[in-house]
Protein backbone atom coordinates (compact mmCIF):
# COMPACT_ATOMS: atom_id res chain seq x y z
CA UNK A 1 0.00 0.00 0.00
CA UNK A 2 1.05 3.08 -0.50
CA UNK A 3 0.96 6.15 1.93
CA UNK A 4 -1.68 8.00 0.33
CA UNK A 5 -3.70 4.65 0.95
CA UNK A 6 -2.44 4.02 3.90
CA UNK A 7 -3.39 7.85 5.30
CA UNK A 8 -6.80 7.40 3.63
CA UNK A 9 -7.53 4.05 6.02
CA UNK A 10 -6.96 5.90 9.16
CA UNK A 11 -8.61 8.71 8.23
CA UNK A 12 -12.25 6.38 7.34
CA UNK A 13 -11.13 4.85 10.21
CA UNK A 14 -11.76 7.23 12.85
CA UNK A 15 -15.08 7.80 10.74
CA UNK A 16 -16.21 4.77 11.80
CA UNK A 17 -15.10 4.02 15.72
CA UNK A 18 -18.98 3.53 16.81
CA UNK A 19 -21.93 5.13 17.73
CA UNK A 20 -20.99 8.43 19.66
CA UNK A 21 -24.49 9.54 21.44
CA UNK A 22 -26.34 7.80 24.27
CA UNK A 23 -28.64 6.54 21.84
CA UNK A 24 -26.27 5.25 19.28
CA UNK A 25 -24.81 3.24 22.08
CA UNK A 26 -27.70 1.86 23.36
CA UNK A 27 -28.82 0.74 19.68
CA UNK A 28 -25.31 -0.97 19.68
CA UNK A 29 -25.50 -2.79 22.54
CA UNK A 30 -28.43 -5.00 20.71
CA UNK A 31 -25.64 -6.00 18.01
CA UNK A 32 -24.05 -8.71 19.94
CA UNK A 33 -27.49 -10.17 20.18
CA UNK A 34 -28.15 -9.49 16.45
CA UNK A 35 -25.23 -11.73 15.31
CA UNK A 36 -23.06 -14.61 16.83
CA UNK A 37 -25.75 -16.93 14.81
CA UNK A 38 -23.26 -19.61 14.75
CA UNK A 39 -21.90 -19.11 18.38
CA UNK A 40 -25.73 -19.76 19.75
CA UNK A 41 -25.55 -23.15 18.52
CA UNK A 42 -23.25 -23.83 21.70
CA UNK A 43 -25.77 -23.28 23.88
CA UNK A 44 -26.62 -26.63 25.03
CA UNK A 45 -30.65 -27.94 25.60
CA UNK A 46 -31.25 -31.26 26.75
CA UNK A 47 -33.79 -33.21 29.22
CA UNK A 48 -31.23 -33.50 31.21
CA UNK A 49 -28.70 -30.14 30.71
CA UNK A 50 -30.47 -26.97 29.91
CA UNK A 51 -27.40 -24.06 30.00
CA UNK A 52 -28.94 -20.40 30.47
CA UNK A 53 -29.24 -18.42 26.92
CA UNK A 54 -29.48 -15.46 29.37
CA UNK A 55 -26.00 -16.36 30.54
CA UNK A 56 -24.06 -16.83 27.30
CA UNK A 57 -26.39 -14.13 25.92
CA UNK A 58 -24.51 -11.74 28.74
CA UNK A 59 -21.09 -13.23 28.24
CA UNK A 60 -21.54 -12.86 24.02
CA UNK A 61 -22.30 -8.85 25.04
CA UNK A 62 -19.25 -8.28 27.16
CA UNK A 63 -16.87 -9.71 24.43
CA UNK A 64 -18.59 -7.65 21.82
CA UNK A 65 -18.26 -4.36 24.11
CA UNK A 66 -14.28 -5.69 24.75
CA UNK A 67 -13.39 -6.16 21.34
CA UNK A 68 -15.69 -3.86 19.48
CA UNK A 69 -15.94 -5.95 16.03
CA UNK A 70 -16.70 -4.19 12.59
CA UNK A 71 -18.09 -5.59 9.86
CA UNK A 72 -18.69 -8.97 9.19
CA UNK A 73 -15.31 -10.78 9.15
CA UNK A 74 -14.77 -9.39 12.67
CA UNK A 75 -18.00 -10.45 13.93
CA UNK A 76 -17.24 -14.07 12.69
CA UNK A 77 -14.18 -14.12 14.83
CA UNK A 78 -15.59 -12.44 17.75
CA UNK A 79 -18.49 -15.16 17.85
CA UNK A 80 -15.59 -18.02 17.25
CA UNK A 81 -14.06 -16.27 20.55
CA UNK A 82 -16.65 -16.23 22.54
CA UNK A 83 -17.86 -20.08 21.72
CA UNK A 84 -14.15 -21.07 22.65
CA UNK A 85 -14.49 -19.57 25.85
CA UNK A 86 -18.09 -20.80 26.14
CA UNK A 87 -17.13 -24.56 25.84
CA UNK A 88 -13.96 -23.70 27.57
CA UNK A 89 -15.83 -22.94 30.93
CA UNK A 90 -18.14 -26.53 29.95
CA UNK A 91 -14.53 -28.41 29.81
CA UNK A 92 -13.88 -27.08 33.50
CA UNK A 93 -17.36 -27.68 34.40
CA UNK A 94 -16.75 -31.67 32.91
CA UNK A 95 -13.59 -31.61 34.72
CA UNK A 96 -15.28 -30.64 38.30
CA UNK A 97 -17.73 -33.10 37.94
CA UNK A 98 -15.49 -35.80 37.31
CA UNK A 99 -13.67 -34.64 40.22
CA UNK A 100 -17.02 -35.05 42.52
CA UNK A 101 -17.89 -38.31 41.05
CA UNK A 102 -14.97 -39.80 41.58
CA UNK A 103 -15.02 -38.89 45.19
CA UNK A 104 -18.43 -39.51 45.95
CA UNK A 105 -18.34 -42.76 43.89
CA UNK A 106 -15.71 -43.86 46.06
CA UNK A 107 -16.69 -42.69 49.53
CA UNK A 108 -20.18 -44.22 48.90
CA UNK A 109 -18.87 -47.69 48.18
CA UNK A 110 -16.52 -47.48 51.15
CA UNK A 111 -18.73 -46.20 53.78
CA UNK A 112 -20.91 -49.64 52.65
CA UNK A 113 -18.97 -52.62 52.70
CA UNK A 114 -19.34 -56.09 51.82
CA UNK A 115 -20.68 -57.99 54.46
CA UNK A 116 -20.03 -61.59 52.27
CA UNK A 117 -16.21 -60.25 51.10
CA UNK A 118 -15.44 -59.35 54.80
CA UNK A 119 -17.28 -62.57 56.41
CA UNK A 120 -14.84 -64.69 53.50
CA UNK A 121 -11.67 -62.56 54.93
CA UNK A 122 -12.31 -63.25 58.56
CA UNK A 123 -12.99 -66.67 57.58
CA UNK A 124 -9.97 -67.45 55.39
CA UNK A 125 -7.82 -65.97 58.77
CA UNK A 126 -6.27 -67.95 61.17
CA UNK A 127 -8.24 -66.64 64.45
CA UNK A 128 -11.34 -64.98 63.34
CA UNK A 129 -11.42 -62.13 66.46
CA UNK A 130 -7.90 -61.74 65.38
CA UNK A 131 -9.26 -60.35 62.10
CA UNK A 132 -12.21 -58.93 63.37
CA UNK A 133 -10.40 -56.57 65.59
CA UNK A 134 -8.16 -54.73 62.95
CA UNK A 135 -11.54 -53.27 61.56
CA UNK A 136 -13.91 -51.12 63.45
CA UNK A 137 -17.08 -52.69 61.95
CA UNK A 138 -15.73 -56.06 63.26
CA UNK A 139 -15.29 -54.68 66.97
CA UNK A 140 -18.58 -53.48 66.75
CA UNK A 141 -19.82 -57.21 65.70
CA UNK A 142 -17.75 -58.79 68.47
CA UNK A 143 -19.43 -56.39 71.22
CA UNK A 144 -22.55 -56.67 70.12
CA UNK A 145 -22.50 -60.63 70.66
CA UNK A 146 -20.28 -60.09 74.07
CA UNK A 147 -23.74 -57.87 75.07
CA UNK A 148 -25.74 -61.26 74.12
CA UNK A 149 -23.86 -62.92 76.65
CA UNK A 150 -23.77 -60.43 79.35
CA UNK A 151 -27.72 -60.55 79.02
CA UNK A 152 -28.07 -64.02 79.49
CA UNK A 153 -25.47 -63.69 82.28
CA UNK A 154 -27.85 -61.34 84.09
CA UNK A 155 -30.87 -63.52 83.22
CA UNK A 156 -29.80 -66.85 83.73
CA UNK A 157 -27.66 -65.42 87.01
CA UNK A 158 -24.17 -67.33 85.53
CA UNK A 159 -22.20 -68.08 82.53
CA UNK A 160 -23.68 -71.12 81.20
CA UNK A 161 -21.85 -72.95 78.34
CA UNK A 162 -24.37 -72.24 76.08
CA UNK A 163 -24.33 -68.69 76.94
CA UNK A 164 -20.69 -68.31 75.41
CA UNK A 165 -20.94 -70.22 71.71
CA UNK A 166 -20.11 -67.43 69.31
CA UNK A 167 -21.00 -67.83 66.01
CA UNK A 168 -17.60 -67.82 64.47
CA UNK A 169 -17.17 -70.67 61.91
CA UNK A 170 -16.61 -73.03 64.68
CA UNK A 171 -13.40 -71.89 64.61
CA UNK A 172 -11.68 -71.91 68.16
CA UNK A 173 -10.76 -68.28 68.94
CA UNK A 174 -9.61 -65.97 71.98
CA UNK A 175 -13.22 -64.34 72.86
CA UNK A 176 -14.64 -67.97 73.41
CA UNK A 177 -11.77 -69.43 74.78
CA UNK A 178 -11.43 -66.68 77.52
CA UNK A 179 -15.44 -67.18 78.45
CA UNK A 180 -14.98 -70.86 78.74
CA UNK A 181 -11.69 -70.39 80.56
CA UNK A 182 -13.80 -68.18 83.14
CA UNK A 183 -16.69 -70.50 83.06
CA UNK A 184 -14.72 -73.57 84.05
CA UNK A 185 -12.59 -71.58 87.12
CA UNK A 186 -15.65 -70.38 88.21
CA UNK A 187 -17.73 -73.94 88.27
CA UNK A 188 -14.61 -75.30 90.40
CA UNK A 189 -16.36 -75.06 93.83
CA UNK A 190 -14.79 -74.21 97.02
CA UNK A 191 -15.45 -76.61 100.27
CA UNK A 192 -18.15 -75.35 102.42
CA UNK A 193 -18.96 -72.34 100.27
CA UNK A 194 -22.84 -71.23 100.12
CA UNK A 195 -24.34 -72.10 96.84
CA UNK A 196 -26.16 -68.96 96.57
CA UNK A 197 -23.49 -66.68 97.98
CA UNK A 198 -21.69 -68.52 95.62
CA UNK A 199 -23.72 -68.07 92.34
CA UNK A 200 -23.54 -64.13 93.20
CA UNK A 201 -19.93 -63.60 93.53
CA UNK A 202 -19.81 -65.89 89.93
CA UNK A 203 -22.02 -63.65 88.27
CA UNK A 204 -20.48 -61.05 89.32
CA UNK A 205 -16.67 -62.07 87.93
CA UNK A 206 -18.63 -62.60 85.11
CA UNK A 207 -20.07 -59.55 84.19
CA UNK A 208 -16.55 -57.94 85.49
CA UNK A 209 -14.71 -60.26 82.78
CA UNK A 210 -17.55 -59.22 80.35
CA UNK A 211 -17.35 -55.52 80.91
CA UNK A 212 -13.46 -55.66 80.55
CA UNK A 213 -13.45 -57.23 77.42
CA UNK A 214 -16.08 -54.58 76.05
CA UNK A 215 -14.13 -51.62 76.90
CA UNK A 216 -11.54 -53.07 75.50
CA UNK A 217 -13.26 -53.66 72.23
CA UNK A 218 -14.60 -49.97 72.49
CA UNK A 219 -10.59 -49.16 72.55
CA UNK A 220 -10.07 -51.23 69.30
CA UNK A 221 -12.81 -49.91 67.51
CA UNK A 222 -11.89 -45.89 68.20
CA UNK A 223 -8.45 -46.67 67.34
CA UNK A 224 -9.86 -48.37 63.72
CA UNK A 225 -11.81 -45.07 63.44
CA UNK A 226 -8.71 -43.12 63.92
CA UNK A 227 -7.00 -45.20 61.33
CA UNK A 228 -9.83 -45.54 58.80
CA UNK A 229 -11.20 -41.87 58.98
CA UNK A 230 -6.81 -40.95 57.80
CA UNK A 231 -7.04 -43.72 55.46
CA UNK A 232 -10.53 -42.03 53.88
CA UNK A 233 -9.35 -38.66 53.78
CA UNK A 234 -6.36 -40.37 51.68
CA UNK A 235 -8.42 -41.87 49.53
CA UNK A 236 -10.88 -39.03 49.03
CA UNK A 237 -7.21 -37.01 48.09
CA UNK A 238 -6.12 -39.18 45.98
CA UNK A 239 -9.95 -39.45 43.92
CA UNK A 240 -9.48 -35.71 43.38
CA UNK A 241 -7.38 -36.32 40.42
CA UNK A 242 -9.88 -37.95 37.44
CA UNK A 243 -8.55 -41.39 35.77
CA UNK A 244 -5.90 -40.76 33.27
CA UNK A 245 -8.26 -42.04 30.22
CA UNK A 246 -10.67 -38.97 31.37
CA UNK A 247 -8.41 -36.91 32.37
CA UNK A 248 -6.28 -36.95 29.62
CA UNK A 249 -9.50 -36.73 27.41
CA UNK A 250 -10.13 -33.23 29.03
CA UNK A 251 -6.69 -31.83 28.97
CA UNK A 252 -7.02 -32.93 24.66
CA UNK A 253 -10.24 -30.99 24.81
CA UNK A 254 -8.99 -28.01 26.34
CA UNK A 255 -6.07 -27.63 24.46
CA UNK A 256 -7.63 -27.39 21.24
CA UNK A 257 -10.40 -24.79 22.67
CA UNK A 258 -7.71 -22.31 23.42
CA UNK A 259 -5.90 -22.87 20.25
CA UNK A 260 -8.99 -21.96 18.59
CA UNK A 261 -9.70 -18.79 21.34
CA UNK A 262 -6.25 -17.45 20.78
CA UNK A 263 -6.06 -17.99 16.91
CA UNK A 264 -9.36 -16.26 16.81
CA UNK A 265 -7.76 -13.32 19.08
CA UNK A 266 -4.74 -13.18 16.77
CA UNK A 267 -6.53 -12.85 13.60
CA UNK A 268 -9.30 -10.68 14.91
CA UNK A 269 -5.91 -8.35 16.26
CA UNK A 270 -4.64 -8.36 12.62
CA UNK A 271 -7.63 -7.69 10.86
CA UNK A 272 -8.68 -4.89 13.00
CA UNK A 273 -4.87 -3.28 13.01
CA UNK A 274 -5.42 -3.29 8.92
CA UNK A 275 -8.95 -1.86 9.12
CA UNK A 276 -6.89 1.16 11.31
CA UNK A 277 -4.61 1.12 8.25
CA UNK A 278 -1.58 -0.30 9.89
CA UNK A 279 0.93 -2.01 7.55
CA UNK A 280 0.67 -5.74 9.20
CA UNK A 281 3.10 -8.25 8.30
CA UNK A 282 1.76 -11.48 7.18
CA UNK A 283 1.35 -14.54 9.22
CA UNK A 284 4.75 -16.80 10.12
CA UNK A 285 3.76 -20.02 9.31
CA UNK A 286 5.52 -22.96 9.50
CA UNK A 287 5.06 -26.39 8.05
CA UNK A 288 6.74 -29.03 9.92
CA UNK A 289 6.84 -32.53 8.22
CA UNK A 290 8.13 -35.89 9.81
CA UNK A 291 10.44 -38.53 7.71
CA UNK A 292 10.70 -42.27 8.24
Amino acid sequence: MSPKQIEANRRNAQKSTGPKTSNGRAVSKMNALKHGILSKEAVVHGRCIKESDREFAALHQRFWEALMPVGPVEEMLVDQIVTAHWRLRRAMKAESGEIALSVDEGQWKRSRPNSQLLWMQWELGGDPVHEMENSAIGNSILACWLREVRTRVEQEGELTEAAIKIPLYGKPNKLSEGLEGLRLRLSQRPDGADAAVRREENKKQALTYIDRELRRLEWCKDDCVERETAEEEARQAAAVLPSLEKLDKILRYTTMLERQQYRAMNQLERVQRMRLGEAVPPPLTMEVSERH
